[in-house]
């Protein structure tokens, strides 16, 4: 197995790691946090490091995945990514093997697929995403960079979604709609018409 470092040691790291457990591709070598966070393990792993020693932990170990969650603001994720990728980190796609993934899809480097989720064929999911756990990303559809698709929400065909944008539990999107980029869309919704970008917090339309 191939040793990676997790960048971010919080909830969505405890998830991640069980995903990681589970594929068997990767030994995770440890978590790095931010400077000032306290603790010294994560589920048994070790806190090797902040921040400002990935290129040092970057030479022994080049995997990177980062493991900070997104809810409201995809900006943390995004700054985290893009070091990794000034630093020359290899940041590959995980896929839990309860998920399914088509051959025939796509899945952008760092993108996590979590237990149980589902890409379609056709369908093309960007960069440092966050597929969640028993989410749809159906045939066709189009996740652009730096998303969260959570925990059972439904991209139908031919939707799309917008850079940076959090799609909450549960939340459906109608074949064909387009959602524009770093909105924030509310656990549950049912989204039946295209979204401007930076839309907030939708209820049913």
């Amino acid at each position: 197995m191939k040793p990676i470092l997790l960048v971010g040691g919080g909830g969505h790291c405890h998830a991640c790691i069980d995903v990681i457990e589970r594929e068997g591709a990767f030994s995770i070598q440890g978590i790095v946090e931010q400077s000032g966070e306290s603790p010294v393990r994560v589920l048994g792993y070790p806190v090797v490091g902040v921040d400002a020693d990935l290129a040092h932990l970057l030479e022994s170990t080049p995997a990177a995945l980062v493991t900070v969650g997104q809810v409201k603001s995809p900006t943390a994720r995004m700054i985290l990514h893009d070091l990794l990728v000034k630093l020359g980190a290899d940041l590959p796609v995980i896929t839990s093997p309860s998920s399914y993934v088509s051959t025939r899809a796509s899945v952008g480097e760092g993108t996590i697929v979590m237990h149980g989720a589902i890409v379609n064929a056709l369908a093309s999911v960007g960069r440092n995403c966050i597929v969640n756990s028993q989410s749809l990303i159906e045939h066709d559809a189009v996740v652009m960079d730096h998303c969260h698709i959570s925990t059972g929400a439904r991209i139908n065909g031919g939707a799309e979604v917008g850079s940076g944008s959090f799609i909450g539990s549960g939340v459906v999107l109608r074949e064909g709609v387009h959602v524009g980029s770093n909105c924030v869309i509310g656990a549950g919704a049912i989204v039946v018409e295209d979204l401007p970008a930076s839309t907030r917090y939708v209820g049913t339309l």
